[in-house]
């Protein structure tokens, strides 16, 4: 099978799954890599101080802009623009260096900045008197120090810290988030749940009867909270695979439709074409442009 969208882990030489970067110079030295659509194995947190384009998270353009934050979720297909301008600072993370225990698994996976219950992350700053200048200053100098016994610590409370009051900041700039309910459990658990099963399992009923609970029980929690159905749900998350391989590997529509287990290829363009309104090959082509 031919090669799919590339995957960049996080460097294995480093001693600490974190980084915290010049933006512009690391979109200097990599631009080719970073404009080429990519699925990046751990978190972006974009801070850009001066900057001009449209980046590009999974199909859904962001404006790039002077003093805002863009929050990039882990195995996002990422794509900077490649006439675009990033100037700022970029800290990189990984799960792994930020879920000790399962409570901060939970925040990750609910908080605004990265969840898939929400749209991408974009928030202003004032570089000059935000809370958040000083502590990606305070990361930046801890980052730089020389390694000893006290720097994972340090750093780990420091972005938590800082995932926390860009939180504070977005309620500020009105960022409505879901308040916690018995319906945001089934609908965090729902999504949960598909995203492993997507590919193989497409009935409303069958993700019913993985969380024990009706599909009523489903409907009401999707529909109160993101009024889409869950039936809604999976077709979006089948449709986003397939625009994500369409558009980002060199496989065949064939291999794609097999992949997403549709066993007869014409199946898999009906279906595409019906949430669409455009067959996988005219898709292809339109991307192109």
């Amino acid at each position: 099978m031919k090669d799919i969208i590339k995957k960049y882990t996080f460097k294995e030489e480093l001693e600490l799954e974190f980084e915290i970067l010049d933006l512009a110079k690391l979109f200097k030295s990599k631009k080719e890599m970073m404009t080429k659509p990519h699925r990046a194995q751990f978190y972006h947190i974009l801070i850009i101080e001066k900057g001009k384009g449209t980046h590009l998270v999974d199909f859904n353009p962001i404006k790039i802009e002077n003093n805002t934050i863009i929050c990039v979720p882990h195995n996002s297909v990422n794509k900077f623009d490649i006439n675009g301008v990033y100037k700022g600072k970029a800290i990189l993370f990984t799960k792994s260096f930020f879920c000790r225990n399962k409570y901060d698994t939970q925040f990750l996976h609910l908080s605004r900045l990265f969840s898939d219950l929400y749209s991408v992350t974009k928030l202003e700053f004032n570089p000059k008197i935000s809370n958040l200048s000083i502590l990606i200053n305070a990361m930046e100098t801890e980052y730089l120090r020389e390694s000893d016994n006290a720097k994972f610590h340090i750093l780990y409370n420091m972005l938590h810290i800082f995932l926390l009051q860009t939180e504070r900041e977005m309620r500020k700039q009105g960022y409505v988030e879901l308040k916690p309910s018995a319906n945001l459990d089934y609908l965090v658990m729902f999504k949960n749940v598909l995203e492993k099963n997507y590919k193989t399992e497409k009935s409303v009923s069958a993700y019913a009867s993985k969380l024990s609970i009706s599909t009523k029980q489903l409907n009401k929690a999707t529909t109160t909270l993101l009024d889409k159905t869950p039936k809604q749900i999976i077709d979006e998350r089948i449709v986003l695979e397939a625009k994500r391989l369409l558009s980002h590997s060199s496989q065949s529509i064939k291999e794609i439709a097999y992949k997403l287990n549709y066993e007869e290829p014409t199946n898999f363009i009906k279906y595409f074409k019906k949430h669409t309104n455009s067959t996988p090959s005219e898709f292809k082509e339109n991307i192109k442009k």
